[in-house]
């Protein structure tokens, strides 16, 4: 523990200059307000959006101020700040949105606040399952469900329309579906299917989204490792054709994130997209070339079983080492009101954790396509609820990656990987 402090501490004042962090203000008895440092991701759309939304908060909080600070946009760089802030107690700030998959670690870290008097059981059935999951560790809440993500199937609906094609229920159906489409189209330019297959996160999203609609998974409910497992292997050589045997990916499908793929479906070069619900907003901006074009819809599934979106979202906890944990608890409760997440949705695009406000008809009237993501929400399922997720998840991705790229088979890739996930997690290799 000692050089991983020393380490925390050099690496620390690195962030500093990387992150630009500054102390938090401290109360002075009545010389001033005390001062929230709240650390988050970009915000999506314009900054003075959600800086009103803050304001609100000072407004009902007179003597208190709110600073938002904004990370990299990247999460792999989030989670390294926090980090090495947590392991050096830091307590330079008091509110952090945490990604779905690091509440689990962060707890058992002992880095952040049990915040079970905030979510209490009887209070959990008014937000989706799987971020209540999420958020769960040893039947106590340390965090609170902020906004949530799931991944969608994004469609032309025009094109689907001009061949009387519906969604597809089914993968076997879309690869059919792209491929009348690409050919009777016959524009180069045009791309049947397109997700995200860069070696990061995202890969294991999508890879996910497979295994689990084949009747696979990764830990079974006693955290055995079943990755490698017949409905496995289907499913990630089924992501493999879809470049290599039925041509309706493109190569380029294994160095793309979102963003690459969101700007190719949103300039009207693909039949199918797999993405993220903050694409809806973009797409129907004035000025998009596919504005009233699009239709959304669950993923496919494998026949027999049904979608399994991979769950995304974000969450709100406290620092543990904050000067201020009753304030910041605070402006969790205000920023995952009903009244907040409804005003998010709408100005920002951020769809809420509240199931309730699926039936909110100034929501509904503002968002209408948001109806048809409740289900999808309802059902959405959390990567492996685990402390060492991000271990696992290191091993997953560049064994995923060489499988999409035909450097390793997919019975290899999943079998070298479960050995690995057995090393992390039980010490030994299993089977």
């Amino acid at each position: 523990m000692k050089w991983r402090l020393q380490t925390a501490v050099v690496l620390g004042w690195t962030i500093c200059i990387l992150f630009g962090c500054t102390a938090p203000e401290r109360p002075k008895g009545d010389a001033g307000p005390a001062t929230l440092v709240f650390k988050h991701g970009k915000i999506a759309g314009p900054p003075e959006a959600f800086r009103a939304l803050l304001d609100r908060f000072e407004a009902g909080h007179p003597g208190l101020l709110v600073r938002d600070e904004s990370l990299p946009s990247s999460t792999d760089q989030q989670h390294q700040f926090y980090v090495i802030s947590l392991e050096g107690r830091s307590p330079d700030f008091d509110v952090l949105a945490m990604d779905v998959i690091w509440v689990q670690e962060f707890a058992r870290a002992g880095w952040i606040r049990d915040l079970s008097h905030l979510l209490p059981p009887e209070d959990r059935a008014a937000f989706f399952p799987g971020p209540v999951e999420a958020v769960t560790f040893k039947d106590r809440a340390y965090a609170v469900p902020w906004y949530i993500d799931a991944g969608l199937l994004y469609y032309r609906k025009d094109l689907l329309d001009k061949y009387g094609f519906g969604p597809p229920k089914t993968w076997e159906e879309l690869v059919g579906e792209s491929q009348t489409i690409l050919e009777g189209e016959r524009d180069p330019q045009l791309k049947g299917f397109i997700w995200q297959g860069k070696q990061y996160e995202g890969l294991i999203c999508n890879v996910l989204e497979y295994i689990r609609s084949n009747g696979g998974e990764v830990l079974d409910r006693d955290g055995k490792v079943v990755l490698s497992s017949p409905p496995a292997r289907k499913a990630l050589g089924f992501m493999r054709d879809l470049i290599t045997r039925y041509g309706v990916s493109p190569p380029m499908v294994t160095t793309a994130d979102e963003e690459a793929t969101r700007r190719i479906f949103g300039e009207g070069r693909a039949v199918f997209l797999r993405n993220w619900p903050y694409a809806w907003n973009l797409f129907e901006q004035p000025g998009s070339k596919i504005r009233g074009k699009v239709g959304v819809s669950p993923l496919p599934g494998f026949p027999g079983h049904p979608s399994a979106a991979t769950l995304g979202g974000w969450q709100l906890g406290v620092n543990r080492y904050s000067r201020h944990p009753k304030e910041a608890e605070a402006l969790i409760r205000f920023l995952t009101s009903a009244e907040a997440q409804r005003w998010m949705a709408i100005e920002i695009g951020y769809k809420p954790t509240r199931t309730a406000l699926y039936r909110d008809r100034k929501l509904m009237a503002a968002q209408p396509f948001m109806t048809g993501l409740y289900g999808i929400f309802q059902t959405a399922r959390p990567r492996p609820v685990t402390p060492y997720y991000l271990m696992l998840s290191q091993v997953m991705q560049p064994e995923f990656s060489a499988a999409m790229v035909g450097l390793k088979s997919p019975e290899a890739a999943l079998e070298d990987a479960q050995l690995q996930m057995n090393h992390i997690l039980f010490g030994r290799p299993g089977t």
